[in-house]
């Protein structure tokens, strides 16, 4: 556990300097979404954003109104955690740790900017709850229970997974899903999600399951559901039966999360994932 925090807290450090060296703006806001709450409305103003217009009262008064907010201090973040079989691929750098070492990084990343987070971890059920809170110790908390996790069941099921999230929390947070999104019929729930909270997906894989080698006739399994079954691995129709469905199936979440308004973003577990986490903030900020 020493060495997991002390890479954990040197990548935290990493994303914090290189934000704050920057013309992005406050590293705090990066974990801050809108962080507005409606506060009242006043007669629209030149200069006001017209995004801001409430076009329900101008269309019954005689002037043009607008929505005014008021910063939401105490931000709630909430990372969930797909822990089922499938996350257990790959080899030492697996999508699991991969998954369990970014968690830990964003935790203690929200943390230094005074958030309050919690944890889900998932599978067909819940496996893990931590309600949020403020603090290092309770980060490390976290961290330490995410590691020590030892999952119940081996299936995936994202919709009961954000059924669990929307009914147990009712504030607005920052939601953030770490899985491999090997399931089906979620993106309806994720759009519901994205109606009330405001949500990022980071989309983890593994070039081993991607592009399995030609090994000739080999035995696979499929770990979910313990399946079995006997395939030629280097016959050219395999191969680009498993290149079409990875490609394909990671284009097509994309467009469908950026289409309901989640930011999305995929995550090889052998490539340092620093980086393109900050390019994921600097497009945040920015926006």
């Amino acid at each position: 556990m020493k060495d997991i925090l002390k890479k954990v807290r040197k990548y935290e450090i990493e994303i914090r300097k290189f934000l704050n060296n920057s013309n992005q703006g406050d590293y705090n806001s990066i974990f801050k979404g809108s962080g507005l709450d409606f506060d009242d409305l006043r007669p629209y103003q030149y200069g006001d954003d017209h995004r801001s217009i409430n076009w329900n009262i101008t269309a019954k008064e005689d002037k043009i109104y607008t929505n005014t907010y008021k910063e939401d201090k105490e931000q709630s973040v909430f990372f969930l955690v797909d822990v089922s079989k499938s996350q257990h691929i790959g080899r030492e750098e697996n999508k699991i740790n991969i998954s369990k070492e970014i968690t830990s990084v964003l935790t203690l990343s929200a943390l230094n900017t005074n958030s309050q987070v919690g944890l889900i971890c998932f599978s067909d059920q819940k496996e893990l709850f931590i309600e949020s809170k403020k603090g290092i110790s309770h980060g490390y908390r976290i961290i330490k229970n995410l590691y020590d996790l030892k999952q119940k069941s081996n299936k995936t099921n994202l919709t009961s997974m954000v059924k669990f999230f929307m009914s147990t929390i009712k504030k607005k947070s920052l939601v953030i899903i770490l899985s491999d999104f090997i399931d089906e019929n979620y993106i309806k729930s994720l759009k519901s999600l994205s109606k009330s909270h405001d949500v990022i997906c980071l989309h983890i894989y593994d070039d081993y399951e991607a592009k399995i080698p030609e090994l000739g006739i080999i035995q696979v399994e499929e770990k979910e559901n313990n399946f079995k079954k006997w395939v030629n691995t280097s016959s050219r129709s395999f191969q680009k039966m498993t290149n079409k469905f990875f490609d394909e199936k990671s284009n097509e979440i994309k467009k469908k999360m950026n289409s309901i308004g989640i930011n999305y973003l995929k995550i090889n577990s052998k490539e340092n994932y620093i980086k393109n986490l900050i390019k994921l903030f600097k497009y945040r900020k920015n926006r």
